[in-house]
């Protein structure tokens, strides 16, 4: 019979490099994450589960997916004391305590010792759980690899830009370590737990290099000239995470920023001289292939994501004080003729506005985006149609009318694909 292994967090950037490493080695997977739709797709086993609700912080839920092997790859870079307590704590605790004999491995991370930030606190209670239950740890440091996601695909597109902006210079040292390798090396520990003890272990690669070095090496990858970098200043870099972390921007946050100036410096010499499978140096995996049409489309695209939401934003806001306080006598003659009385067209006037703004509001605090995403183009749509109905003189204005529309859409439809990141 195969081996079966329980991996949780399997849909994120590291889960899911370690679920297809698991796979093409012959173990049975059962992938667990939130969103398990992609997986299924992929042709994995699945098992749906939100580790922020207390039914998966009973053992007796996963009682009834018992596995040889757990593999606890889910954390969070940002999330409320409670959130955090429930994906780092309760349900990895309910896991352990439903699989006792299970061989058991946490993805960590470095730099996690010192900062007073949510996400190290309770990586560290993460780690101190696991090793009461026999878990190993293991610590990556930066971690990269063919595709991108989050952090890595930030560095990406910084290194796309023409001029980079580098928060204290640029000159933080690292030792990145690629996904795919991160992968064997788990695998590796996991059908042999008895050589390790369990931990915490730093797992990098044995490369150091400054990010400003792996922003000239991803440019020269992707076939870019090599360009000018200046310091982002300490006040204007702390303003932009802050700015991160209202809007939920991901990577753009203070918790990211701190763990930045903490180091992410993995001192992997030691567990090194255990593996086989040792992993390689930044240089070797950027340049073991080419880069694609599709690599460099992403890199520069990736910071238009918030730079687009931000012009939604402002769209939205202008337009929700329009339909708000807009005189009904500027707008009542263009609808002239309509069968709807005044008072109606007004009302939905207001309406509309208030709609608009709370649009703005989900989309400057990061609220659901893809929802979000479809809401502003049934919106859109339903104005250009209403409207069409009512007054078709609208298409043909001098200033554009309707006709603005279309290409809104088309903006709206961008937003939607490039939020689909996992």
């Amino acid at each position: 019979m195969r081996k079966r292994v329980l991996i949780l967090g399997a849909d994120g950037f590291i889960g899911r490099h370690i679920a297809f490493e698991f796979r093409a080695a012959g173990w049975q997977v059962l992938a667990c994450a939130r969103r398990i739709r992609a997986l299924k797709h992929m042709g994995f086993e699945t098992l749906q589960a939100d580790l922020s609700r207390a039914e998966t912080h009973d053992p007796s839920f996963w009682g009834e997916h018992i596995c040889g092997a757990v593999i606890n790859a889910a954390g969070l870079l940002n999330a409320t004391e409670a959130v955090f307590e429930a994906v780092h704590i309760k349900a990895p605790e309910a896991v352990y305590r439903a699989m006792p004999d299970a061989r058991k491995l946490l993805i960590s991370a470095v730099g996690i010792d010192t900062p007073d930030t949510g996400f190290a606190r309770w990586r560290r209670q993460g780690e101190i759980l696991a090793r009461t239950h026999n878990a190993i740890c293991l610590r990556p440091g930066l971690v990269l690899g063919d595709t991108s996601y989050g952090g890595s695909s930030l560095l990406r597109a910084l290194a796309s830009l023409p001029l980079t902006p580098l928060p204290g210079g640029g000159n933080q040292v690292m030792n990145p370590v690629h996904a795919a390798d991160l992968a064997h090396v788990v695998r590796e520990i996991m059908e042999d737990p008895s050589d390790f003890a369990t931990g915490p272990h730093d797992i990098g690669g044995p490369e150091t290099v400054t990010q400003a070095q792996m922003i000239s090496g991803y440019r020269g990858w992707l076939g870019l000239a090599p360009c000018r970098n200046f310091t982002l200043p300490a006040r204007l870099a702390a303003l932009v995470g802050k700015i991160g972390d209202f809007m939920r921007l991901g990577p753009i946050s203070s918790t990211a920023l701190s763990q930045l100036e903490t180091g992410v410096l993995a001192d992997n010499v030691t567990l090194a001289t255990q593996l086989d499978n040792k992993p390689r140096g930044f240089t070797d995996f950027v340049n073991a292939r080419p880069a694609g049409t599709q690599d460099l489309w992403q890199a520069r695209l990736y910071l238009l994501r918030p730079l687009l939401r931000i012009a939604l934003i402002f769209m939205w806001v202008l337009s929700g004080l329009i339909g708000l306080f807009l005189p009904p006598e500027t707008f009542l003659p263009m609808l002239d003729g309509t069968f709807f009385p005044d008072w109606a067209l007004i009302t939905t006037a207001r309406l509309g506005g208030i709609a608009d703004l709370g649009i703005a509001w989900a989309l400057l605090r990061g609220w659901r985006l893809k929802l979000m995403g479809i809401v502003q183009i049934s919106l859109v749509g339903g104005y250009t149609i209403g409207l069409s109905l009512l007054a078709p003189a609208l298409w043909v204005l001098p200033v554009g009318g309707l006709l603005k529309n279309l290409p809104i859409l088309l903006l709206l439809v961008i937003f939607l694909i490039l939020e689909e990141e996992r």
